[in-house]
């Protein structure tokens, strides 16, 4: 008498291949919604700080961080006198509380228009950070002129979205570019860009 052999039916092997399926598209399903919100929450965070820097400017007549009377408005400790020249002086990465383009976080935050306290730099939603400065005065990017705000640690291919929903989807062109001028590699998530636009 032959012994019967066991194992899984062709039914049985189709479902559990549906079943992985089904997993898989969910996953990767949930990970494009969670890069969306992502753009979508850089998106607004650009025109968050747009709006809080033009509403400090309409309060207080000066730019946040380049405000002389910021210190005695708020009473904050002076670690160095801001110049009131309508230039945000020190590149936008700088972090330190000795240059203004880093009191420009303190100032929105005393006047109420951004949350948070002290002069750190807000964190983006690619793990980096924002940061504003004087295009013309400190020569950090390929923008030349007026302040930008800029951040840093965004892949390619999402630096190339974004470009795409603020500016002109070129970059090396516009408002908005690449720090360092050339156009974003979108074909990998290795290279991280900063990308910087006009205020």
């Amino acid at each position: 008498m032959k012994k019967q052999q066991s194992g899984f039916t062709l039914i049985e092997i189709a479902i559990v291949l549906v079943i992985i399926g089904l997993l898989l598209g969910g996953v990767l399903k949930g990970q494009a919604m969670m890069d969306n919100a992502k753009l979508k929450r850089t998106s607004n965070d650009f025109n968050g700080i747009s709006a809080a820097i033009f509403s400090y400017m309409d309060r207080y007549a000066a730019l946040p961080g380049d405000d002389p009377n910021a210190f005695a408005r708020w009473g904050l400790s002076a670690a160095i006198a801001s110049q009131g020249d309508g230039i945000i002086d020190g590149a936008w990465d700088a972090n330190v509380a000795t240059a203004e383009s880093s009191l420009v976080w303190e100032h929105l935050r005393a006047a109420g228009l951004i949350s948070g306290t002290g002069f750190a730099m807000p964190v983006n939603p690619f793990g980096g950070t924002f940061g504003v400065e004087d295009a013309a005065a400190e020569a950090t990017t390929a923008i030349d002129t007026g302040s930008v705000i800029c951040m840093n640690g965004v892949e390619g291919q999402f630096a190339d979205i974004l470009d795409i929903q603020l500016d002109d989807g070129v970059g090396d062109t516009g408002e908005m570019m690449n720090a360092a001028g050339d156009t974003y590699d979108d074909t990998t998530l290795t290279t991280a860009y900063v990308i910087c636009k006009q205020l």
